[in-house]
């Protein structure tokens, strides 16, 4: 696992941060300097690796059985804009002891965080960044699964199509795919926390940015003139049902998220999430947005609020239903090394969504990765290790498939 764990702590090095407000695919400069690492690295194992226009990452590993099946393996090289991903300092903790774990910077990992990692090798940062394992572990893992493939002639293997993505964390990461080329039959995202997890279900979901227009004038001037859309965006925001906030939800729950206001007296902008595992209540959410918008525009006279719904992903799990075996291989696989799969609905998306609604059945795969998003995230190097596993198994269960 050495190899397994040098590469790891290589890639979170390049700072690879996605920038929401770039208006360019990718949205940051580090995506394309790890997008040449990783295809010099691909074409160091023999293989003809590719860098598209927009930074994607591709490369085949050929099969050596006839008439199987092509799968892909996809992992992301952006990192989450939540919290910084400059200046990753990875920390290598060996056969971990137990109880809470203190960073550099005097932040703690709590002990229930890492419960059943005894004994285990754990990566953490220094505080001060995230990690990056979200999902730079799902990139190490498959690097590694094709040089052990390249390496092993004799093992049975279908053809995988390998892909790195940019700008999954900003909901644009199969922007600039061309699904018409690969003809696989199904996809595999490394991009699930822990081990053992076969996530076969998503949210659906849509943004909705909410325009708040005031006017603005010199406060001297303001009796009966001002209109303030900092005022009405208040409201708005108190109007959101609180049973419908991620802090008040869990599990198959849907939420409604503001997550972003910006704006002054003349005019206010709010971003929310609108998220459910039922496609229809996406509608439903928008209906409610625009009831609300309707009241504040009562309470503050001549407010406008204009609201534009905007559809992100879908849930997976009725794009699956088309390739049944994507789930059940993957549920062999993890039987086959020893591992109990665990089947789980993410509260969230990943690339995967977009792709099984795009044609391409693609459920996602754990890596090894735990509080992602965060200077409290971390991986575990065994959990990384079985993924790789999973991996090789698969393209032998595939080569058995027609």
């Amino acid at each position: 696992m050495d190899t397994l764990l040098e590469r790891f702590c290589r890639y979170v090095k390049q700072e690879t941060t996605a920038r929401e407000d770039s208006g360019e695919y990718p949205s940051s400069t580090g995506q394309w300097e790890l997008a040449r690492q990783l295809a010099q690295e691909l074409q160091g194992m023999g293989l003809e690796a590719t860098i598209s226009d927009h930074a994607i990452v591709s490369a085949v590993v050929p099969g050596n059985v006839d008439g199987a099946p092509k799968i892909c393996w996809l992992a992301h090289m952006d990192t989450s804009p939540e919290a910084s991903g400059k200046g990753v300092n990875p920390q290598v903790i060996k056969n971990y002891s137990g109880g809470s774990l203190t960073l550099p910077n005097g932040a703690e990992i709590p002990a229930e965080d890492l419960h059943g990692l005894e004994g285990k090798t754990i990566v953490t940062t220094d505080g001060t960044t995230l990690l990056g394992a979200d999902d730079k572990s799902g990139i190490a893992v498959i690097v590694t699964a094709v040089e052990r493939l390249l390496a092993d002639s004799e093992r049975p293997r279908c053809e995988v199509e390998v892909l790195f993505t940019c700008d999954e964390e900003i909901g644009c990461g199969t922007d600039k795919l061309d699904l018409s080329r690969l003809g696989a039959v199904c996809a595999y995202t490394l991009d699930g926390e822990g081990e053992g997890l076969i996530e076969n279900e998503t949210f659906s979901a849509d943004l909705a940015v909410v325009k708040i227009r005031g006017k603005n004038i010199h406060p001297g001037l303001a009796y009966q003139k001002m209109v303030n859309a900092v005022r009405a965006a208040g409201t708005f925001l108190e109007h959101l049902p609180a049973d419908l906030s991620l802090e008040t939800t869990r599990a198959r729950e849907p939420f409604l998220h503001p997550y972003v206001v910006k704006g002054g007296v003349d005019e206010v902008t709010v971003r929310i999430l609108l998220r459910s595992f039922c496609t229809e209540d996406l509608v439903l959410q928008a209906e409610l947005l625009q009831k609300i918008a309707t009241e504040v525009m009562d309470r503050w006279p001549n407010t406008t609020i204009d609201i534009e719904i905007k559809e992100q992903y879908r849930n997976m799990a009725q794009y699956l239903a088309g390739e049944p075996r994507a789930v059940s291989l993957a549920e062999r696989a993890y039987k086959n090394v020893g591992v109990e799969p665990k089947f789980r609905a993410i509260r969230g998306g990943t690339d995967g969504s977009r792709l099984s609604e795009l044609g391409l059945p693609t459920p996602n795969l754990s890596t090894g990765m735990h509080n992602f998003h965060s200077e409290k995230e971390f991986a575990c190097l065994e959990e990384m290790e079985t993924a790789v596993r999973i991996l090789l198994e698969l393209a032998t269960l595939w080569s058995e498939e027609r």
